[in-house]
């Protein structure tokens, strides 16, 4: 079966972006492995430091052993992620680690600076993880460059507000009650989250977007990426075959 990794800077952004995905996926008999580049040890305002580095990445191997997913963090710093050699080499490594077909990642224009790091560096390492006297840790390097997509922006737009716009969808309906536990699970972030972003409900927001994205495809609920082609990339559908009959086309025009 095919191994899709799904890497974003911070626990909690691949469940509210792309866990009805691999909740598909892995009822698919797919190997799903999850990683993010952080820890997230910022995302508190009760703890210091290191207890929420630990609190969190405790609360990201929970949410992923309920799609079955072995769960890595990089270790990079909480608004720390920048685009150069040591960093590169990190998001390499778990590249290689993860053994990756496909390589689901953040969007190249988010609200975060975490956000639009990461997806550059995967981007990079999608590449890098082939090229054998590339080191980075103990993972051989892959025999390919693994399939590349983007997840929305949070929000689905960009900084300046742009909407973005998916090259397809996939129905999470019958899968969100996983995505909503695999977000549930990182309780620590409800505090924070409601105090930083103005939310008070983040279960309840993630379930506002999914509907909200659900509704330019046609279906109750949905998730939305774009596919990088850019040589050498590989640009057959490949995702969009894996998901089986949860595909779905083009969404309207949106705004």
């Amino acid at each position: 079966m095919t191994v899709i990794l799904a890497i974003h800077a911070h626990p909690d952004d691949i469940e509210i972006l792309g866990a009805g995905t691999l909740g598909v996926l892995a009822g698919l008999g797919h190997t799903v492995k999850i990683a993010t580049v952080t820890a997230g040890d910022l995302g508190s305002a009760e703890m210091d430091q290191a207890r929420t580095a630990r609190a969190r990445q405790a609360e990201a191997a929970a949410a992923a052993a309920l799609v079955g997913a072995e769960y890595r963090c990089g270790g990079i710093g909480d608004l720390c992620v920048f685009n150069d050699d040591a960093s590169r080499r990190t998001v390499t490594e778990l590249v290689r680690w993860a053994g990756a077909d496909v390589v689901l990642t953040a969007s190249p224009a988010d609200y975060h600076p975490d956000h639009e790091a990461v997806s550059l560096l995967v981007r990079d390492a999608c590449f890098a993880a082939s090229v054998p006297n590339y080191a980075t840790g103990s993972s051989p390097p892959l025999a390919w460059i693994p399939h590349l997509y983007f997840m929305d922006p949070i929000g689905g737009r960009d900084r300046a507000g742009a909407w973005t716009v998916p090259d397809f969808g996939v129905d999470i309906e019958a899968t969100f009650q996983t995505k909503r536990a695999m977000l549930a699970a990182h309780q620590s972030q409800a505090a924070w989250v409601a105090r930083q972003h103005d939310v008070p409900d983040q279960l309840q927001s993630m379930e506002t977007w999914s509907r909200r994205r659900g509704r330019d495809f046609g279906v109750a609920m949905a998730e939305g990426f774009r596919q990088y082609r850019h040589h050498p990339y590989p640009a057959t559908p490949l995702l969009q075959e894996l998901v089986g009959a949860a595909f779905v086309q083009a969404p309207r025009a949106a705004s």
